[in-house]
């Protein structure tokens, strides 16, 4: 495991990468051919200013200088046409190929359990999503093609300076071994480097995105100065790792320009004897050699740089796939498609736990027959949400059956099954978009007209138009702009227009005005109405109305029947916890 991470390049993640590029081949393989002409092109310049030097100049011929300027003239305009493309190219495959790892990516979020939420920090994720994802993009952007340019350029100048002079060639390469170990040894250390920077790049997102979204209860117990100092600390772990990166820079490219200096100085030292004392070497060879040092050394020093941005690419890729390889789907292997229930639910023997070996649900079963609405009433903790959750099938129960109009749920694929049930829940959340949107969440099927005629029916079609802009009204994030009342009123609208075949209800008004509170229930009746219902019951009213009352404590159904029938029970469950709740709310 640990020789693993110490290798300095993953070919197996690259090659996972790799399959992204298919549906760009023929811009992945112009890119090749840019970089071979432009290493070609580079090392032409300082082989014509040689020609420039012997064969003009000092060969006294003004006809070949003038073809020589010519042709130089066109390979540099030639070479920054090639340079543009391929800078531009390069970047635009990056960016195609980051867009549909990142669709795939959101697609699989998407589709996982509940739990993986329940285990996972949305800070972290949105990192994966954003951060990394353009770190995957400067791969191939700034990082993989440049390499392949710059080692091009370099096996050509080589082969250039070996054709063009051995004796000042080997001078040249004498340095080459020093500066690739240094190379070699600073890419290791920055890929450490770069993996700890993007560790604490997602705990700051995660922290940030935390403590802005719970910034209301943070001022509420006046936490400021707490996390304001739990901020500076994990910004002083973001800052160290980075700063490790910018040793690492700091020691190296100085290193690399130092060799580069020492290998001119000592190619014009030894040149510069031949020229003067044996004219084994020529003045346009030596200025050559002068300007092919540059273009050695300088793509090793750019390579190493560019490593840096693979490294950091590679780490961001390893993130990003270790969460599209993660496995947190609900089996979708059901081949009944579910047109419409009549809304008889059955929860057989129901064993469940969201952590291992502590049972949330333990062994519950009832029957709801079709229209009936159904309360479940329990204290806090009693299992009473999880049934809404089983019942989606947002987590899988570990024994049991639940079964609608006598079909197992599993049998039932995903989508038909939600979109059966519509669901109301007590923390209802809204996007930051208009109330259309957020009743319709942009469902192709669901008009205008048809949410203005479900409003009606329901009583909040005044309520919505009493806003500016009405449904055009933006609620911005999570709803801000409304209360806890409006929002719910928003929900049961949600609700309501999908014409749903059963509706389960987490009905709370605790904290909402009484005007809101009679549009609620107004909006329950219209609602419930004939269709079958659960309802997590709040309110007297609701329980009263009730087909059936369900009574739950710690993970168990304690009692069942009508709200007189379970006041008639002799200390029994529900008719305590009527009497200290409940009562209550009927003498108000």
């Amino acid at each position: 495991m640990s020789k693993k991470k110490e290798n300095i390049f993953d070919v197996k993640l690259f090659t996972r990468l790799f399959q992204y590029i298919k549906p760009y081949k023929a811009v992945f393989f112009g890119l090749i051919l840019l970089v071979v002409l432009l290493a070609v092109f580079g090392a032409a310049t300082p082989k014509l200013t040689e020609f420039i030097i012997d064969d003009s100049i000092a060969g006294e011929n003004p006809k070949k200088f003038l073809f020589y300027i010519t042709l130089m003239l066109s390979v540099l305009i030639l070479q920054t046409l090639f340079q543009f493309a391929f800078i531009y190219y390069a970047s635009w495959l990056g960016q195609n190929l980051v867009m549909d790892v990142r669709v795939k990516l959101f697609n699989h979020l998407l589709r996982f359990k509940m739990k993986y939420y329940d285990n996972s920090s949305v800070g972290v994720l949105i990192t994966r999503a954003v951060t990394d994802m353009e770190r995957i993009a400067d791969i191939f952007g700034q990082g993989l093609f440049m390499i392949f340019r710059d080692l091009l350029t370099m096996i050509v100048v080589f082969g250039v300076m070996l054709y063009s002079n051995l004796k000042l060639s080997l001078i040249v390469f004498l340095m080459l071994p020093l500066l690739l170990y240094a190379t070699r040894i600073f890419q290791k250390y920055m890929k450490k480097a770069f993996e700890e920077v993007r560790n604490e790049v997602s705990n700051l997102n995660s922290f940030v995105q935390e403590r802005l979204t719970g910034m209301k209860i943070l001022q509420l117990f006046t936490r400021e100065v707490t996390e304001y100092k739990s901020f500076k600390k994990i910004n002083e772990r973001h800052k160290k790792g980075w700063l490790k990166t910018v040793w690492y820079n700091s020691i190296f490219f100085p290193l690399a320009d130092l060799s580069s200096s020492i290998t001119v100085g000592l190619v014009a030292w030894y040149g510069g004897l031949n020229v003067v004392l044996e004219g084994s070497v020529t003045q346009g060879t030596l200025f050559a050699f002068i300007m092919f040092i540059p273009m050695l050394f300088r793509p090793l020093r750019q390579i190493a740089d560019k490593f840096n941005t693979l490294q950091m690419g590679m780490v961001a890729a390893n993130r990003v796939f270790k969460v599209i390889d993660t496995t947190s789907q609900i089996d979708d292997t059901g081949s009944h498609i579910a047109e419409g229930f009549k809304g008889d639910i059955a929860f057989k023997n129901v064993h469940f736990s969201y952590v291992e070996d502590e049972e949330v649900l333990k062994g519950i079963s009832f029957n709801v027959n079709a229209g009936e609405t159904v309360a479940i009433v329990g204290a806090t903790g009693a299992g009473k949400s999880t049934i809404i959750n089983l019942l989606n099938r947002f987590y899988e129960i570990n024994n049991g059956a639940i079964c609608i109009d006598g079909i197992d749920i599993k049998e039932v694929t995903l989508e038909s099954l939600r979109t059966q049930i519509a669901v109301v829940l007590q923390d209802v959340f809204l996007f930051a978009d208009t109330i259309l949107n957020n009743i319709t969440l942009n469902h192709p099927k669901i008009t205008e007209n048809q949410v203005h005629q479900a409003a009606k029916a329901i009583g909040i079609h005044d309520f919505i138009m009493s806003l500016p802009n009405g449904y055009q009204y933006n609620v911005k994030e999570r709803g801000v702009m409304l209360s806890s009342g409006q929002r719910q009123l928003i929900s049961f609208l949600r609700a309501y227009v999908t014409n749903p075949s059963i509706l389960v209800l987490d009905e709370a008004t605790s904290s909402v005005d009484s005007y809101s509170e009679q549009l609620i229930q107004n909006a329950t009746d219209k609602i419930t109405k004939g269709r079958t219902s659960i309802v997590i019951a709040h309110r007297l009213a609701t329980i009263k109305k009730a087909d059936k009352i369900i009574v739950m404590d710690a993970g168990e159904i304690v009692e069942q029947g009508t709200h007189d029938e379970l006041l008639k029970k002799e200390n029994g469950y529900y008719k305590n916890l009527y009497e200290v709740q409940f009562l209550k709310e009927e003498v108000a």
